[in-house]
C-alpha cells in the first residue's frame, strides 16, 4: 500500500488527572464501570479534562461483491441498491436509530453494481466514491486491483478528513453489501489465523443448505491463494469489498485526526483488522459497540484484545450497533463533566476505617 498515515499512540499525560476527576465525582470509586473507561479514553483522545462529542456521524459504506452472483448469500445483488435507496428515503433501521440518537447519517456508494434511483429525501448525506460496479468474483480472481484498493482507501480517508474539518470529532461506521459477510469471513480467517469454518455464519438469513454452499464456496476461494501467505493489504485486494477498503481508509484517517471511532459489527471489524495491521495504534481510538451474532466477530475481538459495550444478539449491519453506543458515550462524558464533586456537593468521602 502506497498511502501513509501518521497515527500516534495515545499520550497518557492526562491519565492521572482524568482518573482523579472521575474518582472525585459524587459516587463510589469505579461504580460507573465501563462508562468511566469510556470517559477516560475519550479524554485521552481529545487531550481534555472535559471531553465532548461534537457533530457526530454514522457513515454507512455500500458496495457490491462479484461473489454474490455465485451464491454466497441469501439475497439477490439488487438488494444492495434497494437498501441504499431506502437509506436515502429515510426508511431503514439506521435512519430511525440515527434520528433517535441525534446523529448525522452519511451514505457512501463505494461500488454499488446497480444505479441507485433518486436522491436523499430525508436529510441523509449521500456521497459517491465508486471504484467500480461491484468487485470481481474472488472465487476465481482477485476482488480488485491494488490500484483500486488504494483508491478506495484514499477515498475513505478524504471523506473523514472533510468531516473532521467541518467539526466532527466522533464517527461510527456501518456498511451495506449483499455478500459482504463472506468477504469478512475470508479476511478474518487470513488475518487472525482462525480456521475458516469457525468464522462463517448465516449472514442475512441463510438456511442450512445455503450455509453449506457458502462454506464450500469460501473454502474454494481461500484455496486459490493458499500457496502464498498474504499480508492484510494483499488479503483485502484478493477478497475484500470496495466498501471494506473504503472503511479501512476512513479508520486510518479518523485515528490520524484524533477522532473517537465507534466500531459496529462483523464486516466493519474486518476493515479494522486491515487498518490495525497497517497501523496498530488505530486501536487506541476505537470503541467497540456490540457483539455481533455472526460467529466470526468473536474471533476478531479476540485478535484485537477488545471487549464490546453491548450484547444484543444483533447482526443487522448498517451501523446500527454503533448508533446505539453513542448515548452511552454521551452519558459517560456527561457524568464526568456535569456531576458534582464530593467537596462541591458537601458529600463525605468513603472512610478507610468503615
Amino acid at each position: 500500500m502506497t498511502i501513509a498515515f501518521d497515527i500516534q499512540p495515545l499520550s497518557r499525560e492526562l491519565a492521572a488527572a482524568l482518573q482523579h476527576r472521575l474518582d472525585t465525582r459524587t459516587k463510589p470509586l469505579g461504580s460507573l464501570g465501563r462508562l468511566e473507561a469510556l470517559a477516560l479514553q475519550t479524554g485521552l483522545i481529545q487531550q481534555s479534562l472535559t471531553p465532548r462529542i461534537q457533530s457526530p456521524r454514522i457513515a454507512v459504506f455500500a458496495g457490491d461483491h462479484g461473489a454474490a452472483k455465485a451464491g454466497v448469500g441469501a439475497y439477490p445483488q439488487e438488494v444492495t441498491m434497494q437498501m441504499v435507496a431506502n437509506f436515502l428515503a429515510g426508511g431503514a433501521a439506521i435512519n430511525v436509530m440515527a434520528r433517535e440518537t441525534g446523529l448525522t447519517l452519511a451514505v457512501i456508494d463505494c461500488g454499488v453494481a446497480n444505479e441507485v434511483p433518486g436522491q436523499s429525501q430525508a436529510g441523509v448525506e449521500y456521497h459517491l466514491a465508486r471504484q467500480g460496479r461491484g468487485t470481481a468474483n474472488y472465487i476465481e480472481q482477485p476482488a480488485m486491483t491494488a490500484a483500486q484498493r488504494d483508491a478506495a482507501i484514499a477515498a475513505g480517508a478524504g471523506l473523514v478528513r472533510r468531516w473532521h474539518a467541518e467539526g466532527c470529532n466522533a464517527i461510527g461506521f456501518g456498511e451495506m453489501g449483499i455478500g459482504n459477510t463472506s468477504s469478512a469471513s475470508l479476511l478474518t480467517h487470513l488475518i487472525t489465523g482462525t480456521p475458516l469454518a469457525e468464522v462463517i455464519g448465516r449472514g442475512a438469513g441463510l438456511d442450512d443448505a445455503g450455509l453449506a454452499r457458502k462454506q464450500a464456496l469460501l473454502a474454494q476461494a481461500a484455496a486459490r491463494t493458499a500457496a502464498h501467505p498474504l499480508t492484510a493489504s494483499e488479503a483485502l485486494t484478493e477478497f475484500g469489498g470496495f466498501e471494506i477498503a473504503t472503511i479501512t481508509g476512513a479508520f486510518l484517517a479518523a485515528a490520524e485526526a484524533r477522532m473517537l471511532i465507534v466500531v459496529d459489527g462483523f464486516i466493519v471489524t474486518s476493515a479494522l483488522l486491515v487498518a490495525h495491521a497497517i497501523a496498530p495504534a488505530v486501536l487506541d481510538y476505537c470503541v467497540f459497540a456490540h457483539d455481533s451474532a455472526e460467529p466470526g466477530h468473536a474471533a476478531q475481538l479476540r485478535h484485537l484484545d477488545a471487549t464490546a459495550l453491548l450484547q444484543l444478539g444483533m447482526r443487522l449491519g448498517e451501523g446500527a450497533g454503533a448508533a446505539l453506543a453513542f448515548p452511552l458515550i454521551r452519558a459517560a462524558l456527561a457524568c464526568m463533566n456535569e456531576m458534582a464533586g464530593f467537596e462541591d456537593a458537601g458529600v463525605s468521602t468513603a472512610s478507610a476505617e468503615d
